[in-house]
């Protein structure tokens, strides 16, 4: 079938929350576009209607995506007691050496990754970097840019 695809239990609810608002209320509003672009007479020269075509692919493939993805996952639950070592759906703080910055970043799987929001997928340099750190360990990240070094500060 395919490799299986690591989630924590918020991330997989929240996918699942959003396949069923693309396949509902989504998918309607998009059919609704459609009918409404095609009331407007020629097709050929429709850019309302030839927008909403594109729209609809689009909801199609992401909702096929995310069929796949949840066909695939496997849920992993963060262990009750919460252990002093990282792993997925952790949320460590760390301070970065160089710059002498905090910043905190949770561990997720790589569907559900947003740097963006701080969530590091544990695929990613940093997330394999930090799986299995506890608070004092000094991490090292081998980036593009160059080595990053940070000291965990607390994980949770």
């Amino acid at each position: 079938m395919g490799k299986e695809i690591q989630f924590t239990r918020e991330g997989f609810e929240k996918l699942k929350k959003e396949l069923d608002d693309l396949k509902g209320p989504t998918r309607r509003a998009v059919a609704d576009a459609i009918r409404e672009a095609k009331s407007h007479g020629d097709l050929k020269e429709n850019a309302a209607y030839h927008e909403a075509k594109l729209n609809q692919t689009r909801l199609e493939s992401r909702i096929a995506d995310l069929e796949k993805a949840l066909q695939l996952a496997k849920v992993v639950d963060r262990p009750e007691v919460k252990g002093d070592t990282a792993n997925l759906g952790s949320t460590v703080k760390l301070r970065d050496l160089e710059f002498d910055d905090d910043l905190q970043v949770t561990l997720v799987g790589s569907f559900e990754a947003d740097p963006s929001r701080d969530l590091i997928s544990i695929g990613s340099p940093m997330g394999e970097s930090l799986l299995g750190t506890a608070v004092g360990d000094l991490v090292e990240v081998d980036t593009p840019g160059g080595l990053l070094k940070y000291r965990v500060l607390a994980v949770d």
